[in-house]
């Protein structure tokens, strides 16, 4: 059993630090995950408190057939796709509200190109279509391999590794219209 499922099984038993727990380790990679789903960091966050509200509150059983992460992001996602059912269209923000600040003491020239490249490669990455996009963040930014890519976006995972083939060639394809390179990455 791994981590998150202890923390879940320990709150189901009654124990609140098992949520807070939960929420402490997960909450940023869900948040991130479901803003590539909708596209927006606002609802992405409104929904990740849908998520964690859901367990507490319904607290649905984890039979263990996936990861504790996996299961939880197909939480996520099933509120990602409820929400999008009942709202017409997503206000997108700006691509800079994504970005990581610089950390002190880089030189001013190259913090400066990385923030470029880093704001071309999110907006690269917005432009896509909305599977590639949860494909790639759940694979690269998420680090889950394609058995719970698969799971959390209810494919098999033929469908996975064709979605990230695709997903990566597009991307490529957004990026060279941008002048950038994958070795500038």
């Amino acid at each position: 059993m791994d981590h998150g499922a202890q923390a879940y099984a320990r709150y189901c038993d009654g124990d609140d630090g098992g949520l807070a727990e939960l929420i402490r380790e997960y909450r940023d990679g869900l948040t991130l995950f479901l803003c590539s789903v909708t596209g927006d960091m606002s609802s992405a966050e409104e929904l990740t408190e849908e998520t964690f509200f859901r367990l507490a509150v319904k607290k649905p059983k984890f039979k263990g057939k996936s990861s504790f992460k996996t299961w939880l992001y197909a939480i996520g996602r099933n509120a990602a796709l409820d929400h999008a059912r009942h709202r017409a269209r997503y206000a997108e923000k700006p691509t800079e509200d994504y970005l990581n600040e610089v950390p002190a003491g880089e030189d001013p020239e190259s913090a400066c190109i990385k923030e470029e490249t880093n704001r071309a490669l999110y907006a690269a990455i917005r432009r896509l279509n909305p599977d590639y996009r949860q494909a790639l963040t759940l694979s690269y930014f998420e680090e889950l391999d394609n058995t719970a890519v698969a799971a959390v976006m209810k494919k098999n995972n033929r469908q996975v590794e064709n979605l990230l083939y695709r997903a990566r060639a597009a991307l490529k394809k957004e990026l060279e219209k941008e002048g950038i390179g994958h070795e500038d990455l």
